[in-house]
């Protein structure tokens, strides 16, 4: 029997490895990342405020979240487990996000290349993975704060921007800092919109989705 047991338990892992190599959200986020870390895609998104912030950066979390949906549920559990639960995840993203988001910190990333590879390494590793991990375990509540807090954050910002008697950021022109602050402050009202329209709607699953089969099909016999 222990002859036999060895083998197998290898087996299973060299398995389970190849699975976590072919899992489905690992090569788009793979290749998402590539792309934008090219020349021509950098310069295009970091040539205007919104493009930069609204699109290079959400999409750079997007790959981590993608990266870390893609491993299997018990290396969730465990990676979650070793980073305190999904409270210090959740806290890493909304400070890295936050940080992203100031300025001073756009000015710096388009003039020092440090700062640049700083974006890409951080923005997937400490916003998208953390709230993919702490995304279940957050619940509704959680996911619900989440959610109001990132409009709410769009939100301020859109009208600072907008607010602001001069330039915030030394690359871009007072039309990108005017244009970015309303399109953030459209963007911040969808998401908001969207969250609390979530709250109204909740799709059929389990029994009711049965009963409503059934109740349908009951009709049409009546109906015959």
């Amino acid at each position: 029997m222990s002859i036999t047991i060895g083998p197998l338990h290898g087996r299973a892992r060299r398995a389970a490895r190849i699975e976590q190599l072919h899992a489905p959200g690992l090569a788009p986020a793979s290749l998402i990342y590539l792309l934008l870390a090219t020349p021509w895609a950098r310069q295009w998104l970091e040539a205007t405020m919104s493009a930069h912030m609204l699109v290079q950066i959400p999409l750079l979390a997007g790959c981590g979240f993608l990266a870390a949906s893609a491993l299997g549920e018990a290396r969730q559990a465990r990676l979650l487990a070793a980073l305190g639960g999904p409270v210090p995840c959740l806290l890493a993203a909304l400070l890295a996000s936050s940080y992203w988001m100031l300025p001073r910190a756009l000015d710096a990333a388009l003039v020092d290349p440090l700062t640049e590879l700083a974006k890409f390494l951080t923005l997937p590793a400490l916003v998208g993975a953390p709230l993919a991990l702490a995304w279940r375990p957050l619940g509704a509540i959680g996911r619900g704060f989440v959610w109001n807090n990132l409009a709410s954050m769009l939100a301020v910002l859109g009208w600072l921007y907008l607010a602001a008697p001069v330039r915030i950021c030394n690359s871009y022109s007072v039309f990108d800092q005017t244009h970015a602050g309303w399109s953030m402050v459209w963007l911040a009202l969808g998401l908001f919109g969207a969250w609390l329209g979530s709250l109204f709607v909740r799709p059929l699953s389990g029994p009711n989705r049965s009963q409503t089969r059934v109740s349908t099909q009951e009709g049409q016999a009546w109906t015959t």
